[in-house]
């Protein structure tokens, strides 16, 4: 039996009941972005959120970057785990979310800490000059290949890159349609990481999958 299986909405409701409640703008957030957005399924969510604060807290980085900001939920999340004179970079390639972004992140106070970039992640990041403590791979399914290798050589040695949906609806275990790219490009990103000696990682079950990915080389 999978982890879906398993792991039904009554566990789900438990766990958040468990769990540190949002801040008053992550609920606020959340529920605007479920009454107001298409997909609205894409955002992070209480357990996700809490989970990303905790790395980022554990971490104390210094230079966060988010490739897919969506509303802005998760960027707020891994922000409150910056060190004291720590930025972070989100980017987003939907600049209708621009203005809705842009007005939660205003409402947070580290609000100056972040950076939001609108357009194509793939000409973005080459533009950014950090070395990355703690990478959010969270967009384009196809380009998660792509955003890997621009983003791990400048990752600093013992820094993390996150990656979500890498289990993608449990459809990375049963048969898969030739046309289903989605999917086909999930399973070789998490391919490629699991044979890359430049590693550590670990696949969360952890609501869509989390992979998570420690730099293990100075190279």
């Amino acid at each position: 039996m999978s982890t879906f299986d398993l792991i039904g909405h009554d566990i789900e409701e438990y766990c958040e009941a468990h769990s540190t409640p949002e801040s008053d703008l992550l609920y606020r957030l959340n529920r605007q972005t479920h009454l107001e957005t298409i997909n609205p399924r894409m955002l992070s969510g209480q357990l996700q959120g809490l989970f990303l604060t905790m790395v980022a807290r554990m971490l104390r980085p210094r230079h966060i970057v988010e490739v897919g900001t969506f509303t802005g939920y998760s960027a707020l999340c891994l922000a409150e785990g910056l060190a004291s004179d720590g930025t972070m970079h989100t980017i987003e390639r939907n600049v209708e979310y621009e203005d809705r972004i842009r007005d939660y992140f205003s409402q947070s106070p580290l609000c100056n800490r972040i950076e939001l970039h609108i357009g194509d992640a793939r000409e973005i990041i080459p533009t950014l000059e950090c070395i990355w403590d703690l990478c959010f791979i969270d967009a384009e399914k196809e380009d998660y290949d792509t955003y890997y290798d621009l983003l791990l050589p400048r990752t600093r040695k013992g820094g993390f890159i996150l990656v979500d949906n890498a289990l993608w609806n449990g459809k990375v275990t049963g048969e898969v349609a030739h046309n289903d790219r989605d999917t086909h490009a999930i399973l070789a990103f998490n391919d490629k990481v699991q044979s890359d000696p430049r590693v550590r990682n670990l696949l969360l079950p952890f609501r869509d999958g989390i992979m998570m990915i420690e730099k293990i080389t100075d190279n």
